[in-house]
C-alpha cells in the first residue's frame, strides 16, 4: 500500500510538471527575437488585436472589414489555437515591455495542396524598424520547417511597395499578378527548393 502511494504520488508530480510545461508550450511563442516575440493571442488581448484595425493608415492596402467581422476573425483564432492547428494568427510583442505591435499570419492559401500564405499587420509607430522583414523572414521558415510548405506565397496590393520590399527581404520573388476579388494584385512565392538551396 505505502509503495502505490509513493507510485500515486510520483505520478501526481510528474503530472503537474508536465501540465505546467505543457501549459507554458501551449502559450505557443512560434519565435522570440532580441526585439519581439510571436505568440498566440491571449482572451483578453482582443482589443490589442482590435486595434490595428482602427487605424487608416494600417488598413489602407488590408481586406475591408467591419468590427464584427474581425471580432470573429479574432475569436476563429483562439478556436485554431484549441485545435492544435499549425497555421493560424499570432500576436507580435516587443520583450522588454510586452507592448504590442502587430500581427503575424499562416494560412492555406487558395486550399492549393502545400501552398502557405503568409501576412503581416504592424502597428504604424514599428513601421521603418526593420521589424516587418524580420517578421516575414520568421514566418517563412516557420512555414517550410513547422508545415512542410512546397511554396510560401504572398500578396499585396500594387500600391504597397513597402510590403512588396519586406516580402523580397524575406526571399520570396515578385511573380505574375493575381486577380483576387475582382482587384489585380502583386504575387511573390517561394517554394522549397529555392528554400533549401538558400
Amino acid at each position: 500500500m505505502y509503495l502505490l502511494l509513493i507510485l500515486i504520488w510520483n505520478f501526481v508530480v510528474y503530472l503537474c510538471v508536465f501540465l505546467q510545461s505543457f501549459m507554458l508550450f501551449n502559450m505557443n511563442i512560434i519565435a522570440q527575437t532580441s526585439r519581439f516575440s510571436i505568440r498566440n493571442f491571449k482572451p483578453k488581448e482582443e482589443n490589442h488585436f482590435l486595434s490595428l484595425f482602427d487605424d487608416e493608415r494600417v488598413t489602407l492596402h488590408l481586406p475591408k472589414r467591419n468590427r464584427q467581422q474581425n471580432e470573429e476573425i479574432f475569436k476563429n483564432t483562439l478556436n485554431d489555437y484549441a485545435e492544435g492547428k499549425l497555421t493560424g494568427r499570432w500576436g507580435l510583442f516587443d520583450t522588454t515591455d510586452e507592448a504590442f505591435i502587430g500581427m503575424g499570419m499562416v494560412r492555406n492559401y487558395n486550399d492549393e495542396v502545400g501552398k502557405i500564405e503568409i501576412g503581416y499587420v504592424l502597428k504604424q509607430a514599428y513601421w521603418g524598424k526593420g521589424i516587418a522583414s524580420e517578421l516575414a523572414t520568421i514566418l517563412v521558415d516557420y512555414c517550410f520547417k513547422n508545415i512542410n510548405a512546397q511554396e510560401v506565397v504572398a500578396i499585396t496590393t500594387l500600391g504597397n511597395i513597402a510590403s512588396q520590399k519586406v516580402l523580397q527581404n524575406a526571399g520570396l520573388i515578385l511573380m505574375d499578378n493575381v486577380i483576387k476579388d475582382g482587384e489585380e494584385l502583386a504575387y511573390f512565392e517561394l517554394n522549397s527548393l529555392r528554400y533549401n538551396n538558400c
